[in-house]
């Protein structure tokens, strides 16, 4: 075949177009996107949630103070947790014929040891929250009161969903 001859037109334009047709990454758009996403983390990792479980009920609560970050102790349906780590079944703790509950106690005076308080005394009330259903016995409750109180924990909180205002 016979190839065409091009003129210094065609060579202009086929030369400019050689330049112009590479295809660019457009950084506006992906700085937006960048931005929408710190903006999104700031923003969730702000909130204060405590993780829960499915087989716990909380209750409600229409407080308006938001808790501060403590020691947390969970009563799932079957065992007892403080940070996470099991310290013992509930059947035991409602059996246990003292008072408190022995392992739950040094488990808390563990996590106090663990914990330095920059200018409270040793003897320094602590703060924890207990989590649990809404239906727990009063026995289970009072026996893990009676164990925060001997190990010093003193500032209790109950954790509680917040009920949202209604409108009227």
């Amino acid at each position: 075949m016979k190839r065409l001859k091009l003129t210094g037109r065609s060579k202009r334009m086929q030369h400019f177009q050689e330049l112009n047709n590479k295809s660019e990454l457009n950084l506006v758009s992906m700085m937006d996107i960048f931005t929408i996403l710190v903006f999104f983390l700031l923003v969730s990792s702000g909130s204060q949630q405590l993780q829960g479980s499915k087989d716990m009920k909380l209750p409600t609560s229409i407080a308006k103070k938001v808790p501060q970050e403590t020691l947390v102790i969970s009563i799932t349906k079957d065992s007892l947790l403080v940070q996470g780590h099991a310290v013992g079944k509930l059947t035991d703790v409602i059996t246990a014929s003292e008072a408190g509950f022995t392992p739950l106690e040094t488990e808390l005076k563990f996590q106090s040891s663990r914990t330095v308080l920059s200018n409270a005394p040793a003897d320094a009330a602590r703060a924890v929250t207990i989590m649990g259903d809404e239906t727990i016995p009063y026995q289970l409750l009072r026996k893990i009161l009676t164990a925060c109180r001997n190990a010093n924990y003193t500032q209790i909180a109950f954790a509680a969903y917040q009920q949202s205002k209604s409108k009227k």
